[in-house]
């Protein structure tokens, strides 16, 4: 109970008994500085740190503090920045003493360069931490997924076409200031009103029409593109729009064929051959059941009975959830050690092979809210199968408390490799909330 009790002295100071969750989160870097070296490689690479001079770079215990005030916090790297100056209690955490704030840039320099499995790395050494200090035990455990829908607009084959020309003619735009010999047309005004007609016409026919006409467009930007790529550039500015125009070719193509196949030879495009999004190209579409359709990823999550997220895995795809439960159970084992005793799902994860690999990993009592067929819950009594299924229900307040708490309906980071790290952010200060909780209780008790 070290931890316990160097929480209890720290409480006692103004800063962080008002600031309890922070107060919690430096006892714990404190406690454990390997936690800031699981980040050093990411952040640092093989860059040579200088010793002399003002020291304007943050150190890796300063960045890592940083990302997570910001995420505890619900700040973007301007706010953050605002709040080195502006807050007390950010400025003792991130540890400035006294010197000038870092900019938003720098920050989001080095905070970005954290990889995804540093950050697993991190949730489990945290974890590891709670089993030690007696806040969670592994006996039970209980899973589900959730998904988090990237920041995009509903896609449709009108507005992903409308997206690809709107973006060709800003980057024309910006390489004709560079290459003034550069000859394009502009095509927005009629593209803009079909479109918008498109959106307000309800006749298949009608709307066959109309598409036909917007795709006539559609060809010429593609054709004005293409030439745009092939002229020679005169300045590195003029190079970067013209990579740019190059990586937006082949989606230009590919959602001309996905809208044609589908608008005017009217088949069925499969999912797995679609885009999304021009701008969040990883986009996934999920379909649960008779819920409403989604785009994003399947997020799978997996709690104890502290409510600590034990795992969590960003998906590609839309898998079955019965194809995750293995997977995640795996993990539990390999990073904390211990075979749980009890484990709780809902319906989806149900299945024969599913209860057959529980039960050779060691687990005594496997329950599946629902089950049918011949399949049957193995437990050890009623009264447990009970008790383990009303348990269950508990995981759905922690997806919710993550989600809202952090701001996680929508993950508002751009790129693949982002979406993950913003979902683990979030995780490791839900549990970060959640230790606080704990911890609090207890003291509260002490003092009685």
């Amino acid at each position: 109970m070290d931890l316990f009790n160097e929480l209890k002295l720290k409480f006692e100071k103004p800063d962080w008994s008002k600031n309890p969750e922070f107060g919690l989160i430096d006892t714990i870097l404190e406690k454990k500085p390997e936690i800031l070296l699981l980040a050093k490689g990411d952040i640092v690479g093989y860059e040579v740190q200088n010793n002399f001079g003002r020291g304007d770079i943050p150190t890796v215990e300063q960045i890592i503090r940083a990302a997570i005030f910001k995420e505890m916090r619900g700040l973007d790297y301007r706010g953050l920045e605002y709040a080195q100056s502006d807050s007390r209690i950010c400025s003792n955490f991130i540890k400035l003493d006294e010197r000038k704030p870092y900019s938003f840039q720098m920050f989001q320099k080095y905070i970005s360069r954290i990889k995804v499995s540093t950050l697993q790395k991190i949730l489990v050494e945290i974890n590891r931490l709670a089993i030690e200090e007696g806040y969670e035990d592994i006996l039970k455990i209980r899973t589900d997924t959730t998904v988090v829908e990237s920041n995009i607009h509903y896609p449709t084959n009108n507005s992903l076409i409308w997206d690809c020309i709107k973006d060709s003619h800003r980057l024309l735009e910006s390489l004709k200031e560079e290459i003034t010999t550069l000859d394009y047309r502009d095509y927005l005004k009629t593209a803009k009103q079909t479109y918008f007609k498109i959106n307000v016409t309800k006749g298949e026919d009608k709307r066959a029409v109309l598409f036909a006409k917007q795709l006539v467009t559609f060809t010429k930007c593609i054709n004005q593109t293409s030439n745009a790529i092939k002229k020679k550039s005169v300045s590195i500015a003029s190079v970067t729009i013209q990579l740019s125009l190059e990586k937006l070719l082949p989606l230009m193509e590919k959602v001309y064929d996905i809208a044609y196949r589908k608008e005017i030879l009217k088949e069925e495009v499969p999912n797995d051959e679609k885009i999304f999004s021009i701008y969040e190209l990883h986009t996934d579409i999920i379909v649960k059941g008779q819920r409403e359709v989604q785009f994003g990823h399947k997020v799978g999550l997996v709690t104890g009975q502290s409510n600590l997220i034990l795992d969590c895995d960003v998906l590609r795809g839309n898998p079955a959830d019965k194809n995750l439960l293995e997977g995640a159970v795996d993990r539990v084992i390999e990073n904390y050690g211990i075979i749980p005793r009890d484990a709780v799902t809902d319906g989806g994860y149900a299945s024969i092979g599913n209860m057959d690999k529980m039960l050779e990993k060691g687990i005594i009592n496997v329950v599946f809210n629902k089950i049918v067929g011949s399949l049957k819950n193995w437990v050890s009594s009623k009264n447990i199968e009970t008790r383990l299924k009303k348990w269950r229900s508990g995981i759905e307040a922690n997806i919710s408390n993550l989600k809202r708490g952090f701001d996680l309906s929508v993950c508002s980071w751009k790129g693949w490799e982002h979406f993950q790290s913003k979902v683990l952010w979030s995780v490791l200060c839900y549990n970060f909330r959640v230790l606080t909780t704990i911890t609090l209780a207890e003291i509260k008790l002490m003092q009685r």
